[in-house]
C-alpha cells in the first residue's frame, strides 16, 4: 500500500505520502504546495490537478486519504475546496485509487486519543512518530501527514473508483 494524504487548500495544499510493506511504514515525501492567489481560481486548480497527478504517477499511489468537509466561517472557502475535493475524487477515478475519508475528529482522536485535539497537539504527535522531521513552517503539512496517517490504520471501508 502506497497513501497520498492531502490536506487541500486554495493557497497552501499539504501532502504526505507512506508505505507500508508488512509491518514497516516508510514515509516516501510530504510537504506542501504553494499556490499565489492573485492566479485565477481555474489557474490554481490545474496547477493543483497537474501536482497531485504528478505524485501518484512518480510513487505508484495505490490509496488516497481526504479529511471529510466542514462547512467553517465562510462558506465561499466551503465552496471553492469542493472544487479541489472534485479534482481529487477525479484522479482517484482515472488512477483506480482506493479512496478513504476521515472526519477530522476521527484523524484527531487517532493520532492523540482525543478528538478535539488542536492543529499543535496533532503537530506534536506526528514529529514524534517521525523523529526525522522538523517542524515544518506550514501545519497543512503535519495536518496531511495525520490524514495519511489515519488513512494508514483505518482502511476498513475505503470506495474504489473505477468506471465500469
Amino acid at each position: 500500500m502506497i497513501i497520498l494524504g492531502i490536506d487541500p487548500g486554495l493557497q497552501i495544499t499539504g501532502f504526505g505520502i507512506l508505505k507500508k510493506e508488512g509491518n514497516k511504514t516508510f514515509l516516501l515525501d510530504y510537504g506542501f504546495l504553494k499556490m499565489s492567489p492573485t492566479k485565477s481560481l481555474p489557474e490554481r486548480i490545474g496547477i493543483f490537478h497537474a501536482f497531485i497527478q504528478e505524485k501518484i504517477i512518480t510513487y505508484k499511489i495505490t490509496d488516497l486519504a481526504l479529511e471529510t468537509p466542514f462547512l467553517g466561517k465562510n462558506s465561499q472557502n466551503f465552496l471553492k475546496l469542493g472544487y479541489l475535493r472534485g479534482i481529487l475524487y477525479l484522479l482517484a477515478n482515472t488512477h483506480t485509487l482506493l479512496l478513504h475519508e476521515f472526519s477530522p475528529r476521527e484523524i484527531k482522536a487517532s493520532l492523540t486519543g482525543f478528538g478535539g485535539a488542536d492543529k499543535a497537539q496533532v503537530a506534536r504527535v506526528v514529529l514524534q512518530l517521525f523523529p526525522t522531521l522538523t517542524m515544518p513552517n506550514k501545519l497543512d503539512v503535519t495536518d496531511a501527514l495525520a490524514i495519511t496517517l489515519c488513512g494508514l490504520w483505518k482502511t476498513k471501508n475505503p470506495y474504489l473508483l473505477q468506471i465500469h
